[in-house]
């Protein structure tokens, strides 16, 4: 298997990159990465690796497309970068899955313009796993893609959030919830209105709405909703977090009893923190495109970047693509 591995993607590529795709090829001896990059800058790297140096393919791609550029314009002009160059040989088999911690909207314009979306999935959508601490988390299904949806958009997120945790996480009968206002059939605005009976007939198990508050609490395994109440949803949590580990540590600090406390409470205190810890689940994978793509987030270490490499790697397995196609078909044959 190969995957192909933007090196300058992320805050601190290509270092963490470089390290992450290290780690994956010493927990998978049968993977094999096309590590892409600055090859100035990616080569002297390379040196301490001689155990897996064999099964890196390096892919000179100078050109970088940057968060402050338009995403459509750098896939369109930028074709000596990692994320164009990544999709081309994604589409045309070279390579297995993509993999990148850089611009989301280079990721998803790549995505849609070079490898194109599955036939009859009318968007693609980002769906990050939800660190819950309650066993592997929450697929959220859009995260950002897509802003503005239509009541088809979100009946597919469904099919395809199903698919991949079925496939990838392992959930045998996924749980697939509307996020809304209300666990009423007639709360929410106009678009939730007009999804939920058409997730009710769905080919996969619909709980019906998911408040908010309940999100963290298990209420279902793919959480749907448009990309703008997703990105809420994910900012906000990422917010909390941070704001209460730091609240949390503040006060564990303040006095010599709270410092004893927190000295006997370490190791339950760190299994919180690997429980919330987004760098184990590794990115959120692109789903509706022709081809396994994963997005890690900008700020990976190289761990995030391994798991990444492994989520991908998971995806390919799964024949999750193949999953959602087939899901789609049969939904379309009994409308």
């Amino acid at each position: 298997m190969r995957i192909f591995l933007d090196a300058m993607g992320g805050d601190d590529a290509p270092k963490c990159t470089v390290e992450g795709a290290v780690e994956a090829l010493r927990m998978f001896p049968d993977l094999e990465i096309s590590l892409a990059g600055d090859l100035p800058k990616v080569e002297p790297l390379l040196k301490e690796c001689d155990d897996v140096r064999s099964r890196i393919t390096l892919v000179d791609a100078p050109e970088v497309i940057t968060n402050d550029e338009s995403p459509v314009m750098g896939v369109r002009t930028k074709k000596k970068s990692a994320t164009v160059i990544g999709m081309l040989q994604l589409k045309n088999h070279e390579v297995d899955g993509f993999v990148s911690a850089g611009s989301t909207g280079a990721v998803l314009a790549g995505g849609m313009f070079r490898l194109g979306r599955i036939p009859g999935i009318e968007r693609p959508a980002l769906a990050p796993i939800l660190p819950t601490g309650k066993g592997i988390g929450s697929l959220l299904i859009d995260c950002g893609a897509n802003v503005d949806c239509k009541p088809d958009y979100l009946y597919q997120f469904g099919l395809m959030g199903d698919a991949y945790m079925h496939g990838v996480m392992g959930v045998e009968t996924p749980r697939v919830g509307l996020i809304n206002i209300g666990v009423e059939t007639d709360k929410g605005n106009a678009l939730v209105k007009a999804v939920y009976p058409m997730m009710e007939k769905a080919p996969y198990h619909f709980v019906g709405n998911v408040e908010a508050r309940e999100i963290t609490n298990d209420a279902a395994d793919v959480l749907v909703c448009d990309g703008f109440c997703g990105n809420l949803v994910l900012k906000f949590m990422e917010g909390v977090a941070k704001s209460l580990l730091g609240i949390i540590k503040g006060e564990l600090m303040a006095d010599t009893r709270s410092k004893l406390g927190a000295l006997l409470a370490k190791p339950a205190f760190g299994r919180v923190k690997k429980a919330m810890d987004y760098s184990e689940v590794g990115g959120a994978p692109l789903l509706g495109v022709q081809g396994a793509v994963v997005k890690a987030h900008g700020s990976s270490n190289g761990h995030a970047i391994a798991c990444a490499i492994r989520q991908c790697r998971k995806m390919i397995e799964a024949d999750v693509n193949g999953t959602i196609a087939r899901a789609l078909e049969s939904s379309l044959a009994e409308t």
